[in-house]
């Protein structure tokens, strides 16, 4: 199939992350939302694991402007117009982490977010972008205002693998690809990261409930009752591994309340950073 060109906003920009002893130089898309907002907090969206910029759409942005946010918006390595995955690459078990503890740092850096700024910013994660968020709330608990995860992954499901696996047969069999490509300059590099990862028998024993006590920033996690990639075990470990936690279970949605239930998710987030 033929690669798709894809059609950015003009504000959308390009930084270098340079290389580092674990990994080579990256080139990130990303894009900043109301950057006006200098004195507001900034909210960082982390995409899912079929995500970009693009595929976000516009809820960043109904979100930041619900919360009176600044917003930053990217395509993490291997996605949207970020630097594509080698296709004879695979991610490693440990992928997650690196985005928290390496990529997510290094970019903030480049864009010259500070300290003062980071202590008072705000991750909104979605599945695997979800699943980061937690992993760079425990590690950097002095450098986050706060966190919201949204339908996130904390072990693996035998129901995630399931779907993955059904995702797989959708890709190379129905219009599932062509769809997809909308999002990304290297369709393959995004699908097949994320899909190798999630299928490969050693990721079966993922599991980041260990480092969940060390999160003492606000943590609100949500998940639709209809998730068709995990249970409510997910949040609920969530709930039981950091005390402070807020769980909102929501219903008439499944595992992207973003999209099938903007307003409801948005009224839940936003109820609970004005509480902080």
């Amino acid at each position: 199939m033929d690669r798709l060109t894809i059609h950015s906003p003009a504000s959308i920009a390009f930084t270098e992350l340079p290389a580092t002893a674990g990994r080579g130089a990256l080139r990130l898309e990303y894009q900043w939302l109301n950057p006006a907002r200098t004195d507001a907090p900034l909210a960082v969206f982390l995409h899912e694991g079929l995500g970009s910029i693009a595929m976000w759409k516009d809820w960043p942005q109904s979100l930041c402007d619900a919360l009176g946010f600044r917003g930053l918006v990217y395509s993490r390595p291997g996605y949207g117009r970020s630097t594509p995955r080698e296709h004879s690459v695979k991610w490693p078990v440990d992928f997650m982490h690196r985005q928290a503890h390496d990529v997510l740092p290094a970019l903030l850096d480049a864009l010259k977010i500070d300290h003062a700024e980071r202590a008072r910013m705000w991750l909104v994660g979605h599945s695997d972008g979800g699943s980061i968020a937690l992993l760079y709330a425990a590690a950097f608990p002095e450098a986050l205002g706060g966190a919201v995860v949204v339908a996130p992954h904390v072990i693996v499901e035998q129901k995630s693998v399931d779907a993955i696996a059904e995702a797989t047969v959708a890709y190379e069999t129905t219009d599932f690809k062509s769809k997809l490509a909308r999002y990304h300059e290297d369709v393959d590099s995004a699908f097949y990261g994320w899909n190798d990862i999630w299928l490969n028998a050693d990721f079966r024993r993922w599991d980041i409930t260990g480092v969940l006590p060390s999160i003492t920033c606000p943590l609100l996690a949500a998940q639709g009752y209809d998730d068709e990639y995990g249970t409510m075990a997910q949040i609920d470990l969530i709930g039981q591994h950091v005390a402070h936690a807020q769980l909102a279970k929501l219903d008439g949605c499944g595992h992207s309340p973003h999209r099938q239930a903007p307003a409801l998710l948005n009224g839940q987030i936003a109820d609970f950073v004005k509480s902080q």
